[in-house]
């Protein structure tokens, strides 16, 4: 645990800002889904106590140094928290909690700042090792004109950004007319840049039990990378879009914002029902390339028949299942639609499924593990620069 500076014992808790408490708290968010540990609703946010516990666990884990914070009395830890609590409200990242009610019964809402500081620390971490990059949007093998001039220059024609090429246009009407007295249509150039296109993306996040079985937690991991991309997206990419599918015995669409809140359930894994519903939030989104992430740990395990009921086989790879899973995939791939599937588990069913979608959509498949999983993603995101979608 990093320890924080200090000269003495303020008002606003040993110099401490609420930029030091979110990060303190950070892991702790996501690993809890900001949970209460007796709720039952998992996109509800914790209640007040709950949060003063992840404080109080956070003083004694080291947030302050272990000689000064044994000094404290009960007291003056309950208004240290206290003001902690005040400081992450004055600050953004939590909603004013309201005083009227019980503090057991009162719910802590967290803000965008709030899931923006998750999603830029988790950025920052995982993209920390990798050394520089540089962001903008994604470049493409293609030519158009535009403002920036980063190619030759072409005859003007109908519609090109008329970012005149002057010296270009001189050239040839000397050229053509033997002097300066007519400069005519056919004279005129323009500058060309690089064509850059935006991306919808969809990304799938397997929430099935087997997430958190074993004792290996692969939901956490999965969750820092979605906010990181999200807040890569957000910053360096405002042309392209992203949206979060969840998937389970069915599948829903996640709003980013409860995207930190959410945890696994006892849920098998239906494949199908995600590629669905984000081939149709693609079908929304007008931009030049689409690309769904996918990342599960499982094969496809569930089914939803026409009747409306759930068919689930969690044994081998059930022929139904992944059969209408793969047509699914194919749609895809007419669609245009580029399907990366990253992969935190290595079994047997997994990998061979994770083949068959490969091969038909022509996408990417990932070996990985929780630990490298934001690296492998965040690269490969970035990699999109330099490559053309077909």
């Amino acid at each position: 645990m990093r320890w924080i500076r200090y000269s003495q014992f303020e008002e606003d808790g040993f110099g401490l800002s609420a930029e030091d408490l979110m990060r303190a708290l950070s892991d702790f968010f996501l690993q809890s889904g900001f949970q209460d540990p007796y709720g039952d609703y998992p996109y509800n946010p914790g209640t007040l106590d709950w949060l003063r516990d992840a404080i109080r666990q956070a003083l004694e884990n080291g947030l302050i140094p272990p000689e000064q914070y044994q000094k404290l009395s009960p007291e003056q830890i309950e208004a240290l928290i206290d003001r902690m609590v005040e400081k992450l409200s004055e600050s953004g990242y939590i909603a004013p909690p309201d005083e009227k009610k019980d503090p057991a019964a009162i719910r802590v809402e967290t803000t965008d700042k709030a899931l923006d500081f998750l999603g830029y620390k988790t950025l920052k971490d995982l993209i920390g090792g990798l050394g520089r990059a540089s962001f903008g949007a994604h470049d493409t093998r293609e030519m158009a004109t535009g403002v920036e001039a980063s190619g030759s220059s072409k005859p003007y024609e109908f519609g090109d950004t008329l970012n005149l090429d002057v010296n270009e246009t001189l050239f040839h009407a000397v050229r053509r007319t033997g002097g300066m007295d007519e400069l005519g249509y056919e004279d005129l150039h323009v500058h060309q840049s690089e064509y850059q296109s935006s991306c919808a993306t969809v990304l799938m996040l397997d929430c099935s039990h087997s997430m958190i079985l074993y004792g290996e937690d692969r939901f956490t991991p999965a969750k820092r990378v979605a906010l990181a991309l999200a807040h890569l997206i957000r910053t360096q990419y405002p042309g392209d879009s992203l949206r979060c599918v969840l998937f389970h015995d069915t599948a829903e669409e996640l709003r980013m914002s409860d995207l930190a809140r959410v945890q696994v359930g006892p849920y098998h894994t239906n494949t199908r029902d995600g590629l669905i519903l984000a081939q149709r939030l693609l079908q929304q989104e007008k931009k030049d390339m689409k690309q769904i992430i996918m990342i599960t740990d499982g094969k496809p395990s569930a089914l939803t028949l026409e009747s409306g009921e759930v068919y689930k086989n969690p044994f081998g790879l059930d022929p139904l299942v992944i059969a209408r899973t793969l047509d699914e995939v194919s749609r895809c791939k007419r669609q245009g639609i580029l399907i990366n599937t990253f992969m935190l588990a290595q079994n047997w069913d997994l990998v061979e499924f994770v083949k068959k979608v490969t091969g038909l959509c022509r996408g990417k498949a990932y070996f990985t593990s929780p630990y490298t999983l934001g690296q492998y993603l965040l690269m490969d995101y970035m990699s999109r620069k330099t490559r053309t979608v077909h």
